[in-house]
């Protein structure tokens, strides 16, 4: 019966004309992004996405249109006809899919494409790679079952070797079944009945897919840590078909010069010697690039291209006793905006790299150096741009499985009573092992000093358990234990959250126990007529009528931040980077059209959060 019904799919799917291309377009009717003008399924995200390993020359974009088909959930053979054409990889509520429908807990989303894969490819096993798919999928090719994989914001690969055909083309199916709110699964702000704080659900594949061969024996992934106090830079490396006698030869390089190299048995953590190496900060984020190779008999059978930097971050106390976070042993106040990543056009997909790329660069422009990620995962070339233009980041673990008996739904206010959710089994064990591959994936970028496993008691459990488990996972960097949340011996961090005024932990109370931090505040809303997700009920936690309002309440409340931090607060996060839906407390509109406030008046008013006279 599988093999009639993927023969009629085939069939089906070949009749669809080359002239499909011509049919798509974003769904226009809601604001867009300039870049969204500019897509095209020739041109969705074509820039290799992992820049942490790295192989230029043995991969195959898929990213473009596929078919796509709304079923009952409880269909599982392959459908043999399809309701149209959505664009890879934007979701498919997204005005960029050019479908913009919404699929619930009783439906399931299928995709299908018919591929030819390029020669280059023929050599060795052949991996199906995918950013994100939200949230459950199961792959299928040329019919057969090849893999399954749980997760909406963790990447993963399925070896396809065994399941290509003979001939010029290959039929790839997966099916996404992903009950956004009424499920227990990481989701962030994406709820079934968008409303407030809640936007709009993203279903399906939402990062790039593409293939890629490799030898039999090969790199599966590098873990690379930094030890500025020793000059090396840690590395062990997982091979996948080692055989006895295999070496790895790490080197690294400075604007292409050698500097330093090290071989090491498969397996084996190895260390990196170098000589005098130029640390990264905000002000001079300095990478170094690296060449992993395998070696079996002095010949190297795979090699892939990653990078690194030499960066600190720890706490110590300062001259009056406050525990205070040190970047490269020298206190550093960070201060950036909550940064939910999502996009009017794309949602949580940005249009393009271009795009993904700008929202970093004006942070930079406005003064700030550190971004709060805000339970969400960016893909990899996010992080990138962060590495090397010179950004802190704060990544939030997305939340999931929230209660109502514990948040009533309005930000920065905990019921009280019962804290720690009691979650079932099945829930922990999803949380636990999405954590660990988001900690995992995201290790090696250098950017990211601080870990945020939880976000004002959404979904919250077993508060002290996880935050010592996280910081058992990556001792490298410092954990944020409970941002806004219930309070519980989280980690390195007391972080609280205070709209609209900025406001500390009590430094008498916590100070010389944790790095003290304002975790979100601001939100002040100045809704652009024409630059909007709807015209009537938006809002902000204060609103004003023009810009110079605006402006002139934001230099208050960063003005009173700073008073602040000679009493010992070390870090504060504004809300927010630009609007999102309903939300209007953006300092861009939110389809980034709009600066609110000039980048460059933005950078003077933060200036003197950087003073260094203000900590002894």
């Amino acid at each position: 019966m599988m093999k009639r019904t993927i023969a009629i799919a085939c069939l089906i799917a070949a009749s669809f004309s080359e002239g499909n291309a011509q049919n798509w377009a974003p769904v226009r009717d809601k604001i867009l992004s300039p870049w969204a003008e500019q897509v095209t399924p020739e041109n969705a995200h074509r820039e290799y996405p992992r820049p942490q390993l790295e192989r230029n020359n043995n991969w195959q974009n898929l990213n473009g249109l596929w078919k796509y088909k709304i079923t009952n959930k409880d269909q599982k053979e392959i459908p043999t006809a399809w309701d149209g054409d959505i664009l890879v990889p934007f979701a498919v509520e997204s005005a960029l899919s050019g479908v913009a429908k919404r699929v619930t807990k009783d439906d399931a989303l299928w995709y299908y494409s018919k591929i030819s894969i390029d020669k280059k490819l023929n050599k060795g096993k052949i991996f199906l790679n995918f950013g994100a798919v939200d949230w459950e999928c199961d792959i299928y090719v040329n019919g057969q079952h090849v893999g399954n994989h749980q997760g909406g914001f963790d990447p993963f690969s399925i070896d396809i070797s065994n399941a290509i055909k003979k001939g010029k083309t290959q039929d790839i199916a997966i099916r996404v079944w992903d009950p956004t709110s009424d499920g227990p699964q990481p989701r962030g702000k994406q709820i079934n009945n968008p409303h407030g704080i809640w936007y709009t659900p993203i279903s399906g594949i939402w990062q790039t897919v593409w293939l890629e061969s490799v030898p039999e024996t090969h790199i599966v992934s590098t873990k690379q840590t930094p030890d500025v106090d020793q000059s090396v830079l840690k590395i062990s490396t997982e091979l996948a078909s080692a055989k006895a006698g295999d070496e790895i030869l790490v080197e690294a390089y400075d604007n292409n010069n050698k500097i330093a190299e090290v071989k090491s048995t498969a397996g084996e953590e190895a260390q990196l010697k170098l000589s005098n190496p130029e640390l990264w900060s905000p002000n001079s984020p300095k990478l170094y690039d690296l060449k992993v190779k395998v070696l079996r008999k002095g010949k190297v059978i795979d090699e892939a291209k990653s990078y690194f930097a030499m960066r600190k971050i720890s706490v110590k106390k300062d001259g009056s006793g406050i525990q205070r976070m040190y970047l490269n042993d020298e206190f550093v106040f960070h201060y950036g905006p909550l940064d939910q990543g999502w996009w009017p056009d794309g949602l949580h997909t940005a249009p393009s790299d271009e795009a993904l790329k700008y929202d970093v660069e004006k942070t930079k422009e406005m003064g700030f150096n550190m971004i709060r990620k805000h339970i969400k995962v960016e893909p990899a070339r996010w992080y990138r741009h962060c590495d090397s233009i010179g950004i802190m980041v704060w990544q939030d673990m997305p939340s999931g499985d929230l209660d109502g008996n514990i948040w009533d739904m309005n930000p920065g206010k905990i019921r009280p009573g019962k804290h720690d959710k009691d979650r079932t089994p099945e829930s922990e064990a999803i949380y636990r092992k999405e954590w660990k591959a988001i900690m995992s994936t995201l290790h090696n970028f250098p950017s990211i000093v601080v870990w945020v496993p939880f976000n004002e008691a959404w979904g919250q459990f077993k508060t002290k358990e996880i935050v010592d488990w996280t910081i058992q996972n990556d001792p490298s960097r410092l954990v944020n234990g409970a941002s806004g949340g219930n309070f519980g011996a989280p980690g390195h961090i007391f972080d609280i959250h205070n709209y609209p005024d900025a406001a500390m932990p009590s430094p008498d109370l916590f100070g010389d126990k944790y790095v003290l931090v304002l975790g979100e505040y601001g939100g002040l809303g100045l809704p652009v007529e024409g630059h909007t997700w709807q015209q009537k009920d938006n809002w902000g936690y204060q609103s004003f009528k023009n810009s110079e309002e605006l402006k002139k309440r934001y230099q208050e409340v960063v003005s009173d931040l700073s008073k602040l931090i000679p009493l010992g607060l070390s870090g504060g996060v504004y809300t927010q980077t630009t609007d999102v839906e309903i939300e209007t407390n953006g300092l861009m509109t939110y389809d980034r059209k709009v600066m609110k406030i000039p980048a460059n008046e933005l950078k003077e008013i933060h200036s003197k959060l950087y003073q260094k006279d203000l900590v002894k």
